[in-house]
């Protein structure tokens, strides 16, 4: 197997103290395509906050030397769309090129090159029409599609995504998960989502988190192992695709 590109060891976030993640162990190879689901509260969003630096914490991260360009970090990230200031004077074009920021700088000029792969991933998105327009002009749907091309214009080898399929109607979203399929043959992918049902036909392995992690290296999990992880989750099946169904869970922080 090859070495990890990422590597935490006993990692630790807090906040106002609480802590959101305790103790976490977790290794992301290049080959990779995680699922990773928990209770609403117990670190999801922390978690890859935390491998994205976002967020202080104690403990170790280790990233493979294959993850830099040079200075550039290989990692794209799409974050949940309420994170992302809508009503700042961009367009949609633009949001795709900031992609690009970490190889090109703050002021780097876009080339023709750059601006064509922007125009073929918003295209493949089936938004090549929205890209002169600005982020306050499309939907929720349009501006999720638009966040992942960004992450994946820089042609990244560590992919992460929070709840992506949000505000995507039923058509894209299946296209949604035939493309991560397709770049999971190129490049490590970790994926957050509430509908494991959906995640569990399309990821590899399934990564727990209720303040612990727990990785599961497969993406069918049971009920009995979900309590062995402390990740109050209930399964229920539905003829050959498994759902997912979140209990009641209460912690002591509001963060993820």
């Amino acid at each position: 197997m090859n070495p990890p590109l990422v590597s935490l060891r006993s990692v630790a976030v807090d906040y106002d103290g609480c802590e959101a993640l305790q103790n976490a162990d977790l290794d992301i190879y290049p080959d990779d395509f995680l699922g990773v689901i928990g209770p609403n509260g117990g670190g999801k969003t922390t978690l890859i906050r935390a491998i994205l630096g976002l967020v202080p914490h104690s403990g170790e991260i280790v990233f493979s030397p294959r993850l830099f360009r040079g200075r550039e970090r290989l990692i794209g990230y799409m974050p949940q769309i309420t994170e992302f200031d809508r009503s700042f004077p961009i367009s949609i074009e633009e949001v795709v090129l900031s992609g690009l920021q970490g190889r090109k700088g703050l002021f780097g000029r876009y080339t023709k090159n750059d601006k064509r792969k922007a125009a073929e991933l918003l295209a493949a998105a089936g938004i090549g029409e929205a890209a002169r327009k600005g982020v306050a002009e499309v939907s929720g749907g349009q501006m999720q599609r638009a966040l992942l091309c960004r992450a994946i214009i820089s042609d990244p080898r560590l992919l992460i995504l929070d709840e992506p399929a949000n505000f995507v109607d039923n058509k894209f979203e299946n296209e949604l998960y035939r493309m991560l399929c397709t770049l999971n043959e190129r490049m490590a992918i970790v994926m957050v989502s509430h509908d494991v049902g959906t995640l569990s036909s399309v990821v590899k392995s399934v990564v727990c988190v209720n303040r612990h992690i727990h990785r599961h290296d497969s993406n069918i999990i049971t009920e009995e192992q979900l309590r062995e992880y402390d990740c109050p989750i209930q399964l229920i099946a539905h003829g050959d695709l498994p759902h997912t169904v979140l209990q009641n869970h209460t912690c002591c922080h509001k963060h993820e």
